[in-house]
């Protein structure tokens, strides 16, 4: 039975990937997720936002008059809100590397090409074996086009490629107008990997304290079909690897996603419901499936249920929305 797999040009013994999670946020955590069976591990990001603050914090010394510039201190989050700030993320990277054998992927959670595209580098010269590029910008402004936002995503790709010669995998969201085109021009661009999708924790409100109040849901297995959907219809069309991200919990989610035509998938909300050694049972529970079902290679598995290898290609564009609404009428 041969589950391994290539992502991002890395040879894996299996696709099942620990995603970005306060999971690894210490060195027991790296370990333990190792231990457990991890292929990889994806360190939580570091945020744009957090470094522009820590170099605003060098240049007006915020550090000993933190209440001066009022607007300053409530623009973001305090840094004590974050497990590491910066430089403190560079040193984990290093001593993640020290401690595992298994590849550790860094993360950067950005929204516009900058200064902190220099932390990609400095990721890379830590020992990040490759770069988790998670874009992410809400326009709230009417004036901000969707041409504008994919004009960014793919200059910061563009951008980063010329400061590491690590893999770059690039994290979206689904909320692209023609994500197919982005996807195919970002592929172009250089990303190494596409990782879809990010989750997106979104404030509810309090209607009695009239305040907005975070939420934290995790996944489940029914937010899959969004991955399952666009991944099958970018199999093959682009040469970036694939990462289904958000709703595996299940052998069964990891086979669906395979035969999407993901090349490694990534779990998060799973892990934290049941720990890491939960990704052992997976595992187990995935050469199971596959004994069962006479398959001998993930690789013989994937993307035979793509856009392109699908009995009924249909079912992944427009015509099966119709014939659903039809059939639900009737």
């Amino acid at each position: 039975m041969n589950l391994s797999t290539e992502y991002l040009g890395m040879m894996l013994s299996h696709p099942l990937v620990a995603g970005a999670s306060p999971l690894a946020d210490d060195l027991d955590g790296v370990r333990r997720l190792e231990d457990a069976g991890a292929a990889a591990i994806v360190l939580r990001s570091l945020f744009e936002e957090q470094i522009t603050r820590e170099q605003m914090s060098e240049h007006v010394h915020l550090d000993s008059h933190g209440e001066s510039f009022a607007e300053a201190a409530s623009y973001f989050p305090s840094p004590h809100a974050f497990a590491l700030g910066p430089f403190q993320y560079l040193e984990h990277v290093r001593r993640a590397k020290e401690a595992v054998h298994i590849p550790v992927m860094a993360s950067l959670n950005g929204a516009t090409p900058g200064g902190w595209i220099e932390y990609a580098r400095l990721m890379a010269q830590a020992g990040a074996d490759a770069l988790e590029l998670n874009l992410y910008r809400l326009a709230t402004d009417p004036e901000t086009t969707s041409a504008d936002i994919e004009r960014q995503a793919i200059d910061t790709v563009r951008e980063v490629k010329k400061v590491v010669t690590i893999p770059v995998a690039v994290k979206l969201s689904p909320f692209y107008t023609a994500f197919a085109h982005l996807a195919r021009e970002l592929d172009r661009a250089g990303a190494d990997g596409l990782v879809l999708f990010n989750r997106f924790y979104q404030p509810d409100i309090d209607a009695e304290e009239l305040t907005a109040e975070r939420t934290l849901h995790l996944s489940d297995s029914s937010e899959l079909r969004l991955r399952l959907h666009w991944t099958a219809i970018l199999s093959e069309r682009v040469q970036a690897s694939l990462a289904v991200s958000g709703g595996v919990h299940t052998a069964l989610d990891v086979v669906k996603a395979t035969m999407a035509g993901a090349h490694v998938t990534q779990m998060v909300s799973a892990l934290l419901m049941h720990g890491p050694e939960h990704l052992r049972t997976v595992l187990d529970d995935l050469a199971a499936w596959m004994q069962e079902h006479e398959w001998h290679s993930l690789a013989e598995m994937r993307g035979n249920m793509s856009l392109f290898k699908v009995p009924d290609p249909d079912a992944y564009e427009r015509a099966n929305y119709m014939l659903m609404l039809q059939g639900w009428r009737a």
